[in-house]
């Protein structure tokens, strides 16, 4: 039975790929069995539970968040937009704003974590001589979204700087589960994510390589390999969980990646000797990069658990339910 001075962690974006992945790691965490769950959901609802709250509403919307705050003392937050104009500044900086100003002002309140994303250092649109590391100036590439990833960074370092609160940021490079890493190389027009090969190559070339089951080789402009950052979901939670009340987080900006970008050049090496995929390199404009994690390894004792072959293996052994349909929730 819980107490009011139990934890209570308010989790935006709660039906997300993210949001959904940390709550049952959650509520299967033994040592965190006193832990409750409030989701903030805004279309979408998550099963019943007797740890779980939805509440719903707009996060844009000071009351609807006044209220989702009431008793919580830790906040999770998730939600965002992709490169959609019309909402993103209300969700990223509006709503952000509304709840760093509930935080501080709530007793009960103990720690905020934002996830961000490598979109604020500009991803692999910028050249990267050097790995990136946290001190590394904001850089958005062209978009909404990445704009609005250093926005919400800036503002949350700036809320630390004026009112000391506790809060720290985890920026994730692309996040993978399930079997999106296949769909992300497939040539199909219902490839996951960017490149999309089909408009690179042309229709008829990609039905082509659709049909032999072949797979691309992203080059960058010099014809070498691009080296790209990604990060399981679990891994990405492990770092969340390893994250909540310690005290080392505390005002920290912090990365978190695997261990080594993804080579695409290693990754289809590994998928013609292991499932006879036939290869085709795409040379583009995209830029190697190397998110470095050593400062989350260091500060939150956190290791990542997925390495190249691990998400391969984890991709193209899903077996995806026939009621788990491949959805896409936002554009960009």
């Amino acid at each position: 039975m819980s107490t009011p001075s139990d934890p209570l962690i308010l989790v935006t974006g709660a039906t997300g790929k993210v949001g959904r992945a940390f709550i049952t790691r959650l509520l299967a965490d033994k040592a965190r069995g006193h832990w409750r769950v409030r989701a903030f959901c805004h279309q979408r609802a998550l099963p019943p539970d007797a740890r779980v709250e939805s509440v719903f509403g707009a996060i844009q919307d000071r009351a609807a968040v006044q209220r989702a705050l009431d008793g919580v003392t830790h906040v999770l937050h998730l939600a965002t937009s992709k490169e959609t104009p019309d909402d993103a500044m209300d969700v990223s900086v509006k709503g952000l704003f509304w709840l760093l100003e509930g935080c501080r002002a709530s007793p009960s309140f103990r720690q905020f974590v934002l996830i961000g994303g490598d979109a604020a250092v500009g991803h692999f649109h910028y050249p990267h001589p050097v790995p990136v590391v946290e001190t590394q100036p904001p850089t958005a590439y062209p978009g909404c979204y990445a704009l609005s990833k250093v926005l919400e960074e800036t503002m949350l370092q700036q809320v630390i700087v004026q009112y000391g609160l506790n809060a720290c940021c985890l920026r994730a490079p692309w996040i993978m589960e399930k079997d999106d890493l296949r769909a992300h190389l497939s040539f199909g027009e219902d490839v996951f994510g960017a490149p999309r090969w089909c408009d690179l190559v042309g229709l008829e070339a990609a039905a082509a390589h659709l049909a032999s089951g072949a797979v691309p080789v992203l080059l960058d402009a010099n014809g070498a390999g691009l080296l790209r950052n990604f990060v399981h979901v679990d891994d990405l939670v492990s770092a969340i969980l390893a994250a909540l009340d310690q005290p080392r987080a505390r005002g920290q900006l912090m990365n978190v990646a695997m261990d080594e970008p993804v080579d695409y050049v290693r990754l289809g090496e590994h998928l013609a000797r292991t499932r006879g995929c036939p290869l085709v390199p795409i040379r583009d404009r995209y830029h190697s990069t190397w998110l470095d994690n050593s400062k989350a390894k260091f500060l939150l004792g956190w290791r990542p658990a997925y390495d190249l072959e691990r998400l391969v293996e984890s991709a193209w052994s899903w077996q995806r339910a026939s009621d788990d349909p491949r959805r896409i929730w936002y554009p960009g």
